[in-house]
């Protein structure tokens, strides 16, 4: 690499140290860790977003666990050889001074290396900073180490080097890492956090190799990504991309299988990887999971869950012992639950060549208004040239020939809100009804609207218009929420409106239920019994037998459920059931669901207790049995995502519609499906 290059790389290696360390500050300051180191070692404090937070949260969290656990392990006894911990890539990291301040040193020191011009830069803030330079104690010089003049020392103490060598040159970084003072043969901790995944592939197998050979008893922890090929994925690389710093070797070590593979490979002992859900729920008790999840207002469940799919925390040691246990859970707090073996494909393609407006959005809802009209309205995404609360509705209008467009636009009457995460459902061929959603992650949207589009009932030659209204006061919906459900029922030949689940600005999962009487439009209570399931949002429901079959969902404890309900209609009530299903279902939420043939459909969604990708669940409710069919994707751009989108049931064309979707991909962008999507049931009914 020459000079310029050199000096790109080294900028652009900064400017993610850089975001790293803000994100670490504002970390600090939301009171998620104790850390008045970090806004110390880095210029600026701008807040970022909670998700952003928890995804540095457990980072830090699994990090803390690692070290901690390294320390306590090896004896720090006056007769031991002294604990070593070297930190590859440190960055502007407040590790040594967290140590030090709460008393973790004794018997131990700790290296850091980084390029040179980024250990300057901190060397300097070390200098210049009282309470920086109050715990790392009096400078030591080169010749106090008893080595001769050099350019790779920046800063050193009595239990702190800080030095300047680029991880490729391993040459270089052994003969400055002994010239420091370190020792090979004492135990030793290497702690390389997102490090691996910016060298060359080449130079990272070198690096995990060269730590094997060199080091007698050493740990190596890494915390880095994974899980390219899916479409989460794939938006984390692009980000990367275009930062000019890619993501090297992810193909080669997709998952933590792979990563275990890799390192005793290369002539590590043991070695042991968890991703960090497994992490957040195996090692993080759940006392300090309630902590964390009421710092701040939270509703980005999908992305959270996602994000921590895609990293992972492992531990290699080079002669087993403290590697073995130290990322295995006192317990199974998280048991595996892989979907079953596909019992086919069914093939998504783009919706033809549609004229008119887009529908890249989120978090919307969506009818079908008789045989000619799909309506889309709410959710988050693209308008005018911003991301955005969406104000306008989308409206998909079925051409003769089977053609489709599409129109964008307001609609006239009361002025729509912006609320997400709602529902709407259709009432008649040209009505719908839209309940509940928010605002913001914390408020609630009020009243309810009808949606009418009256040119639905015509013969879909003209693009439709529409009217919205408020529903009177006097059916004002009782108890605020979102990410609930809406589903038909009947009681004793009258219809309802049942809604169920779902959570507001107080209760982070609701488990309640409201039954609203379609023909009067009042609320009402109605007779329910048996054993209630628990209580979830992000859930499905789909009406059935007079009743209403709900499945998934996201706990109260933010963990995803895999079973399904039926509200059974009995003569004066209803009562709830349980269906048993075999094999049971990987636990999933964020999906959409319908009743095809007899069937329960699962579409998409988000699952984390399975590294595979959702596609359609399909449940036969006769025989109570479950089968797994894959999308082939192919045929659509990619990356398609099938979370916080919408679905409608074409019966006749025997597909279904889907519409929109995505979500905010952690730091790594937005990202909206750009086309409506259909996806071919055909398989799934019998052949007569």
């Amino acid at each position: 690499m020459g000079p310029r290059g050199r000096e790109r790389r080294v900028g652009t290696i900064q400017n993610t140290n850089d975001s790293s360390s803000l994100s670490k500050c504002s970390l600090a300051a939301r009171g998620y860790v104790r850390d008045p180191f970090a806004s110390l070692l880095v210029s600026g404090a701008p807040r970022r977003a909670p998700l952003i937070h928890r995804g540095y949260y457990v980072r830090a969290r699994a990090v803390r666990h690692c070290v901690r656990s390294f320390l306590e392990h090896v004896p720090a006894d006056g007769g031991a050889p002294l604990r070593q911990i070297l930190s590859l890539g440190a960055g502007s990291d407040s590790l040594y001074f967290r140590l030090k301040a709460a008393g973790r040193l004794a018997q131990a020191a700790v290296w850091e290396v980084d390029f040179p011009e980024v250990a300057e830069r901190k060397a300097a803030k070390i200098r210049s900073v009282p309470e920086l330079a109050a715990v790392a104690g009096p400078a030591l010089s080169a010749a106090d180490l008893g080595s001769g003049p050099n350019s790779w020392l920046h800063f050193a103490s009595e239990d702190y080097r800080l030095l300047g060598s680029d991880l490729r040159d391993l040459a270089a970084l052994g003969y400055a890492l002994e010239a420091s003072g370190l020792d090979v043969g004492a135990p030793t901790l290497l702690l390389a956090e997102a490090v691996l995944s910016y060298l060359d592939s080449s130079s990272a197998a070198a690096l995990v190799a060269w730590a094997a050979s060199r080091f007698t008893d050493a740990l190596f922890v890494l915390y880095e990504q994974m899980g390219p090929h899916d479409p989460f994925g794939q938006v984390m690389l692009r980000h990367f991309e275009r930062l000019n710093s890619p993501l090297h070797g992810l193909a080669s070590f997709p998952d933590v299988a792979a990563q275990r593979r890799r390192f005793r490979e290369a002539g590590w002992g043991a070695c042991s990887a968890v991703d960090m859900n497994e992490f957040y729920r195996g090692f993080v008790p759940a006392q300090e999971r309630r902590r964390v999840e009421t710092l701040e207002p939270f509703d980005e469940f999908e992305e959270w869950h996602l994000k921590c799919s895609h990293y992972f925390i492992l531990a290699a040691s080079s002669a087993g012992g403290l590697a073995q246990t130290l990322l295995r859970p006192s317990v199974e707090a998280f048991p595996r639950v892989e979907p079953g073996p596909p019992a086919g494909v069914l093939f998504a393609r783009v919706l033809g060549e549609l004229e008119g407006g887009a529908l890249k959005r989120f978090g919307h809802a969506s009818a079908l208004l008789g045989p000619n009209v799909v309506l889309s309205t709410g959710g988050f995404g693209e308008q005018e040239g911003r991301h955005t609360r969406m104000s306008q509705c989308h409206v998909l209008l079925k051409q003769p020939g089977s053609r489709w467009s599409a129109s964008l636009g307001g609609a006239a009457g009361a002025r729509w809100d912006g609320r997400l995460f709602h529902t709407m459902t259709p009432f008649s061929e040209a009505r719908a009804l839209v309940l509940g959603g928010r605002l913001s992650p914390v408020t609630p949207a009020l009243g309810m609207y009808w949606l009418c589009w009256p040119s639905a009932e015509g013969n879909g030659a003209d693009p439709p218009t529409g009217t919205i209204s408020e529903v009177g006061p006097e059916a004002e919906f009782p108890s605020p929420r979102w990410r609930h459900s809406a589903a038909k029922v009947f009681c004793e030949r009258q219809e309802y409106l049942f809604v169920y689940g779902g959570r507001n600005g107080k209760d982070p999962v609701l488990g309640d239920w409201h039954f609203l009487h379609m023909d009067t439009m009042t609320w009402v209570s109605l007779p329910v019994e048996g054993p209630e399931p628990d209580a979830r949002h992000s859930h499905s429901a789909c009406s059935w037998k007079g009743g209403a079959l709900i499945a998934g969902g996201l706990n109260v404890s933010e963990e995803p459920l895999g079973s399904v309900h039926f509200l059974k209609s009995v003569s004066n009530g209803f009562c709830w059931e349980k269906l048993e299903v075999q094999p049971p279902i990987t636990p999933r939420y964020s999906h959409t669901a319908h009743l095809f043939d007899g069937k329960l459909l699962l579409v998409g969604g988000v699952w984390i207790h399975s590294s595979s990708v959702p596609g359609v669940t399909v449940i036969d409710l006769t025989t109570r049995l479950s089968f797994e069919y894959h999308i082939d994707t192919t045929g659509v751009p990619w990356p398609l995502m099938l979370h916080n989108h919408t679905s409608i049931l074409l019966q006749e064309e025997q597909q279904l519609l889907l519409l929109g979707g995505g979500g905010n991909c952690f730091s790594f962008g937005t990202h909206f499906n750009p086309h409506p999507v259909t996806l071919d049931i055909t398989l799934l009914r019998p052949r007569q």
